[in-house]
């Protein structure tokens, strides 16, 4: 931590001096304050040290400060609004004097009043009351009015479902007059109400023969021709069951030769 003890150590020695470098001077350094100082007014920033009161007399007025040289105004006109052509009249003053040239003969007394004699005076709108503090609702809109049943055409048939009843109508006379020609030809005839009753009678015989046979057949078909055997019952069960219903439900049944 200190210095070994030498006798050179008592020797002065002299202090050397640091040579310093020379500062650096940009060459923009007088142009950069020559701006600064060129964009600074005198007296802008806290204004004259003395400034001479103003008086009473010369006070300052709008635009006042402003120079406005005679050829910077524009030139003296006489002002229109934009839309002069569509500006009413302006009002009478009073000493004009109305024409009185235009005259009616009509009695606008006895008009007006015939007039409201003879008018029909006006409906109140149909309204209803929901609360107690009386808040009112239109009648009309709530469904509360019956309009439908008040309608000149309530009560008559649709005129849809009238060409539809006369086109069913004429399909039936043509149907009627294609079987009527037929039974003149010779070429169909219709059953009569016993044999239908035997092909009736014979399609439910066939029906109950099948279902037994079904009802004999395995729970569980466990071999392919049993599966087979018990898919085409049940096909030949469902075409019978069809031909019965359509049997049954008609009447008369035409057969074509």
């Amino acid at each position: 931590m200190f210095d070994e003890a030498s006798i050179y150590n008592l020797i002065p020695t002299e202090e050397e001096k640091k040579i310093k470098q020379p500062r650096y001077n940009s060459k923009f350094r007088d142009n950069v304050k020559q701006e600064y100082v060129s964009g600074r007014g005198d007296h802008k920033t806290m204004g004259q040290a003395k400034v001479p009161v103003p008086t009473t007399d010369g006070f300052l007025k709008k635009r006042a400060k402003d120079i406005i040289l005679p050829r910077d105004l524009p030139p003296d006109e006489q002002f229109k609004y934009p839309d002069e052509a569509r500006r009413r009249p302006q009002v009478p003053k009073r000493e004009d004097q109305p024409l009185m040239g235009l005259k009616s003969s009509k009695n606008f007394i006895t008009t007006n009043a015939v007039q409201n004699i003879t008018s029909v005076p006006k409906q109140p709108e149909k309204i209803y009351v929901d609360t107690r503090g009386g808040h009112k609702n239109m009648l009309v809109p709530s469904g509360l009015e019956p309009l439908y049943t008040n309608k000149k055409d309530f009560g008559e048939t649709p005129k849809y479902l009238t060409k539809r009843k006369e086109e069913m109508q004429k399909a039936q006379e043509e149907y009627d007059a294609y079987v009527a020609e037929h039974f003149r030809r010779g070429a169909m005839k219709s059953l009569s109400p016993e044999e239908r009753a035997a092909i009736l009678k014979g399609l439910k015989q066939n029906w109950e023969e099948i279902h037994d046979q079904y009802q004999g057949l395995s729970v569980v078909p466990d071999t392919a021709p049993k599966k087979n055997r018990k898919e085409r019952m049940e096909a030949e069960m469902k075409q019978l069951e069809r031909d019965i219903e359509t049997v049954e439900k008609h009447k008369i049944i035409y057969i074509s030769h």
